[in-house]
């Protein structure tokens, strides 16, 4: 498994601090906003709106916050108009970083994109750079240490999963895109309760990033996410599990 899952699973076991919480509301109360507009506000018949929503509540966003944000999307409340764009690039030792960012300010945010790279041993990339070396595929999380393993996987092949992995104390069950929300719902029919679940771009190999350039990795990684502009951010770096640690502590 590359290391940017191990990252993953480093940056959702720590503490939500009060003053990272209000960054990471921004972000979901942008994907709620840009879901109702492309998807309605209905979440049961939104699916992409059903996840965000799933989301709010994993970083316990107060229902009225939720609902304004749908509201914006639809077109019921005044609001900033969001669009979605993809950046790419290299990140120290060469491994291939994708940020997805939700902005009202495309300038705005490719010069924050850009500053970051530039100070962190980075070189944004153009357009298709680096895409090519991801798949986009749904991800389903799991805590590993609460389910029975052969009885995880059974579940997660009957709903309709492509591949199932055990990495630490988590499980990784992966969807195509079309099927990501049903292969959840089969898991939840099942009383199985998911960590989180995102479509993500998955790589489809790694590149190892050792020593000082995977200090400087790590630091770029978190000026990325720490951008409000910022949705989500990949990459296929390997880094050893215990430098991660170190450095993310």
């Amino acid at each position: 498994m590359a290391g940017h899952s191990k990252w993953k699973q480093i940056k959702r076991k720590k503490a939500i601090t009060d003053a990272r919480r209000g960054a990471s509301w921004t972000k979901v109360i942008r994907e709620i906003t840009v879901a109702a507009r492309a998807g309605g506000g209905d979440p049961g018949g939104n699916p992409r709106l059903r996840t965000a929503i799933d989301a709010a509540k994993a970083v316990n966003m107060p229902g009225e916050n939720i609902d304004r944000a749908i509201k914006k999307g639809t077109g019921e409340l005044e609001g900033a108009i969001y669009e979605e764009v993809m950046y790419e690039g290299y990140g120290p030792g060469g491994a291939a970083i994708i940020i997805e960012a939700t902005t009202d300010n495309s300038t705005r945010t490719v010069a924050e994109i850009r500053h970051a790279f530039n100070r962190n041993g980075g070189n944004l990339g153009a357009t298709n750079s680096v895409s090519w070396m991801f798949d986009r595929k749904g991800q389903i999380f799991l805590d590993a240490t609460r389910y029975p393993e052969d009885a995880t996987l059974e579940a997660a092949l009957e709903a309709g999963a492509e591949d199932f992995a055990r990495d630490g104390d988590q499980y990784i069950v992966s969807t195509t895109v079309p099927t990501f929300h049903a292969v959840q719902e089969a898991l939840k029919a099942r009383k199985l309760e998911l960590e989180s679940a995102e479509v993500a771009m998955v790589p489809k190999s790694s590149v190892k990033v050792e020593g000082k350039q995977a200090e400087q990795m790590i630091k770029l990684l978190e000026a990325l996410e720490e951008l409000d502009d910022v949705s989500k951010v990949f990459s296929n770096f390997d880094i050893d599990a215990s430098q991660l640690a170190e450095a993310s502590s």
